[in-house]
């Protein structure tokens, strides 16, 4: 028996909550994203409610009964993962990708290259690098590496 409390992973409810989880992605990218400068993640930020989520199947993590983390995925691939940073290393991020790979057991997922925590996070999860491309989705100098997950055969 773990005494670690239980994460609780559920489907967003509306975008009543996208605030929350705005905030959930801004204290993980402040943590994580130090390529980014200011004026790079207020303007992603402002995309974020109106543009982003809406174009993914977004889950929430809940631990202590608080909103920890979100990932959002879309036909197959994790468009986005993030975990708040007084949540990190407390298997948040992992609970997430999980619940994704069952359903999607080849999942794929873009990682920022100048994020080499996010790197390390994915493949000690079994995600193997398939490529990189020099720019991120917008054109913006960040590199992006493609991973996909690689089940281990028994």
């Amino acid at each position: 028996m773990s005494d670690h409390p239980p994460i609780v992973l559920r489907p967003c409810a509306d975008a009543a909550e996208f605030p929350s989880l705005v905030a959930v992605w801004r204290s993980a990218v402040e943590a994580t994203h130090d390529f980014l400068t200011s004026a790079d993640i207020d303007a992603i930020e402002r995309r974020l409610a109106p543009e982003f989520f809406p174009m993914v199947e977004l889950t929430v993590a809940e631990l202590e009964g608080r909103v920890a983390g979100f990932s959002g995925l879309s036909a197959g691939k994790l468009e986005m993962l993030f975990v708040a940073d007084p949540y990190r290393g407390r298997g948040v991020g992992a609970a997430l990708v999980r619940a994704a790979l069952r359903r999607y057991p080849t999942l794929t997922v873009d990682v920022n290259e100048q994020n080499p925590q996010a790197v390390g996070f994915y493949e000690r999860l079994g995600f193997v690098k398939t490529g990189r491309s020099e720019t991120d989705s917008d054109g913006r100098p960040f590199p992006l590496l493609h991973f996909v997950h690689a089940p281990i055969e028994a």
